[in-house]
């Protein structure tokens, strides 16, 4: 049996106005960490309120938290900078509802 994937949860502190940049510096995190052992998908939400804190928030599926370490230790991470301030953790299911 597979453990479940580890979820990381990263949320960005974009100001409004600032999107074109944002996407840009995550197009090409994502274009690195997407040939890294363990990933497996993301998918980038936009916040639908106006002011949010967090206008952007990524959530990726890993094989494991150490995937994820491993990967963002890699030079080439280094070579692709996130110029805004987020705040990244992974996590795993703690309950399920529908």
């Amino acid at each position: 049996m597979n453990p479940e994937p580890a979820v990381l949860i990263n949320a960005f502190e974009v100001p409004e106005g600032a999107d074109e940049a944002f996407l840009q510096a995550w197009e090409r995190a994502h274009a690195f960490l997407s040939t890294q052992p363990g990933y497996l998908s993301t998918r980038l939400h936009r916040s639908l309120a106006s002011g949010a804190e967090f206008r952007f928030v990524n959530i990726a599926l890993w094989q494991s938290p150490r995937a994820f370490q491993a990967a963002t230790s890699q030079p080439g991470f280094a070579n692709a900078p996130m110029p805004f301030p987020f705040h990244a953790s992974p996590y795993q299911v703690a309950r399920q509802a529908r």
